[in-house]
């Protein structure tokens, strides 16, 4: 039998044809977008409809690929960039394009959230986070307030992955998983968070999916959509979920022990747990996975996204990116880089910016910046890393996922940074291939999630590296330095 996994991200939309019987991506194919262009700093957007096309085009061209296959097709899931908010009218028509994650234009919400209920640790008490820009909810408060005339017209709030749903099924609903990422859910009930509904809006209840698990289907694809496709009736579209939490069942990240860093244009830290896990300082997203248990996550804004810049600076392919770094000892003798060139989610600085801290002529070099902007990155993964131990998280290993992930220089410093064997997998696509697992799941269930995970994803035994043991350069310290600095500059208002 065949599984289709989707996967909407910010960069594009990828599809993937999983082969039950081998484990096997079969077939693939993606389509790229932008950002809308145009927009004031800190805004964020894309248009739905793009979504819906691209997931249109790439599972055709997957179809196409499996040829007489496609009527093994047996189930779809969907992975949907987190926290962005599609607001729809009543007649399901996209009202406005969505504010994604890293649109960072609500903070004024966020302040106004905070302070009717006093403070973040009282918001933290209600939702089990805090309230941050990225989340859906001062998203939604945010459209009341600037677009009231387009929040007079709002019947239905979706994130993307349950946009792609409806288009699917033609059903409203909303899994624990992505709904965790709102800021609207008491991640330790799985309830809404009614205090907090009636600030944004006493009517937001009714304008939200019915809620259910993460391990119930969505539905069944709509009999027009599977006559179009050349599918067979009564294909299962599974829950879907956030990527992150389809990453985790992608990286066989569901259960205690292992952990997933995922090195893109962000990154992302997180680990599995069987009971909530919630930061009193809010620097951990305690959210809800897709299996019905927890997810607790740290999110940083600028991972490659800095690396990418470096190499763009100096005009270098990423093979001279890669030996650029290796030609620089760790530590990038003395050159400390705070990669927050796009405002920072963790720690919290929406308007943050980037410094260099340490320059001397001798490692004012291009590939001193190069290595110091991915020791950075990194250090800012491992800052989350620490705070997942503090809060009883004991990683063995470290899944590396992403395209950072494909460089062997930085797999070593993941490593040495993380002071934690590091590992990558054989399939590259992790959301997708999570997506069309948690399918799997849903149509066969003689397995549960974790079992077909653990079955499917394998891990690239050649590019396993651990911290080395005799390494005279002290990351720890330099995390500390990194922390310090940081935090000196935020209280005097430099970042």
């Amino acid at each position: 039998m065949i599984y289709l996994g989707i996967d909407c991200g910010t960069q594009s939309t990828k599809t993937v044809a999983l082969d039950a019987d081998s484990g096997s991506i079969v077939a693939s194919a993606a389509k790229s977008y932008d950002v809308l262009p145009g927009l004031p700093p800190g805004h964020m957007e894309q248009d739905p409809i793009t979504w819906a096309e691209a997931m249109d085009e790439t599972v055709r061209q997957v179809l196409d690929k499996l040829g007489a296959r496609r009527g093994e097709v047996r189930g779809i899931g969907v992975s949907g960039q987190q926290h962005g908010f599609v607001p729809l009218d009543k007649m399901g028509r996209v009202i406005r394009p969505a504010k994604l994650w890293c649109d960072t234009s609500t903070t004024e919400e966020c302040d106004l959230v905070r302070a009717h209920f006093g403070g973040a640790r009282a918001v933290i008490d209600l939702v089990g986070l805090d309230m941050l820009p990225g989340f859906t909810a001062p998203k939604i408060l945010w459209l009341k307030r600037h677009e009231p005339e387009n929040y007079a017209r709002l019947a239905q709030v979706l994130l993307p992955h349950d946009y792609l749903n409806f288009c699917l099924t033609g059903k409203y609903r909303m899994e624990y998983g992505d709904a965790s990422g709102t800021a609207l859910l008491n991640i330790r009930t799985r309830f809404w968070a009614l205090d907090v509904l009636d600030f944004i809006d006493p009517s937001l209840t009714d304008k939200l999916p019915t809620l259910g698990s993460s391990r119930q289907p969505a539905g069944t694809l709509k009999p027009e959509l599977a006559k179009r496709w050349g599918l067979p009736d009564g294909v299962v579209i599974s829950a879907g979920g956030g990527d992150n939490m389809m990453g985790a069942i992608g990286t066989s990240n569901t259960a205690p022990g292992c952990v997933t860093a995922s090195l893109g244009t962000s990154g992302t830290i997180y680990a599995y747990s069987a009971v909530p896990v919630v930061d009193p300082e809010g620097e951990i997203a305690g959210f809800c996975d897709s299996t019905d248990a927890w997810l607790p996550l740290v999110c940083t804004m600028n991972v490659t996204v800095a690396t990418e810049a470096m190499r763009n600076l100096f005009g270098w392919s990423h093979g001279q990116l890669e030996e650029a770094v290796r030609g620089v000892p760790p530590g990038s003798d003395g050159l400390l880089f705070l990669p927050y060139l796009q405002g920072e989610r963790t720690p919290n600085l929406p308007n943050g910016t980037g410094v260099c801290h340490g320059l001397t002529t001798r490692n004012m070099t291009p590939g001193h910046l190069a290595r110091a902007a991915m020791e950075g990155v990194t250090l800012g993964l491992a800052y989350g890393l620490q705070r997942l131990r503090v809060l009883g998280i004991s990683p063995t290993e470290i899944r590396l996922t992403g395209g950072g992930s494909k460089s062997a220089v930085w797999r070593q410093i993941c490593a040495d940074v993380f002071g934690c064997r590091v590992v990558t997998l054989a399939q590259a696509e992790g959301a997708a291939l999570g997506s069309a697992i948690q399918a799997l799941a849903a149509v066969q269930t003689e397995k549960s999630i974790n079992d077909w995970a653990g079955q499917i994803v394998q891990v690239t035994a050649d590019e396993s590296t651990g911290p080395r043991g005799n390494l005279s350069f002290d990351y720890a310290a330099a995390l500390e330095m990194q922390t310090s600095l940081t935090r000196a500059l935020a209280e005097r208002g430099y970042l």
